[in-house]
């Protein structure tokens, strides 16, 4: 993805904090261009930037924006389940084939690695760190231990109300494909 539309998507972020959970995956382009093209669209913006500055000046814009990404919004959770899918999917064929995803063991490995030696590090030197040290490396820890959180969603299923949410958009489909 270019730079200017990470921007740009990130800049409509702060009128629908709901973006900023799409925006993970291989699908972050696809997605990061339609919450584009819903901004231009409802703005009459030549480009998102302008899309951006109308959306900060007309409170009106801002309403159909959000209203229009929330109509938008079963497009792009298909999207995103889509993509996990397609994670899933892989994982299995590689599993299958009798080999192992080093790539993801690897990514495992490093975060729980990463935790232990931040949480280590904060029991070992507590005392002789400052408070803003202490700080950084909690949310370092943090960091390592979402990343852990996320393995295991991937590996064993999400939490059940997403697992609610997943049934719905699926019993969606169903109904109008």
């Amino acid at each position: 993805m270019t730079m200017p539309i990470l921007q740009a998507v990130l800049s409509l972020a702060q009128f629908a904090p709901s973006v900023s959970k799409w925006l993970n995956g291989s699908k972050i382009d696809t997605i990061s261009k339609k919450i584009i093209e819903i901004a231009k669209s409802v703005t009459n913006a030549k480009d998102e930037f302008d899309a951006v500055e109308k959306l900060k000046s007309d409170k009106r814009l801002l309403t159909l924006f959000q209203k229009a990404l929330i109509n938008s919004e079963r497009e792009i959770e298909l999207a995103i389940i889509k993509d996990k899918e397609n994670a899933r999917t892989r994982d299995i064929a590689i599993i299958n084939s009798g080999k192992r995803n080093k790539r993801a063991d690897i990514m495992v490995l490093a975060a729980a690695i990463g935790l232990v030696v931040c949480l280590l590090t904060l029991i070992v030197y507590k005392k002789d760190l400052p408070g803003e040290a202490v700080g950084i490396i909690s949310t370092i820890a943090g960091i390592f231990g979402s990343c852990l959180r996320d393995a295991y969603n991937f590996e064993f299923g999400s939490s059940r109300g997403s697992k609610e949410k997943d049934q719905t958009v699926a019993a969606m489909i169903s109904k109008n494909p």
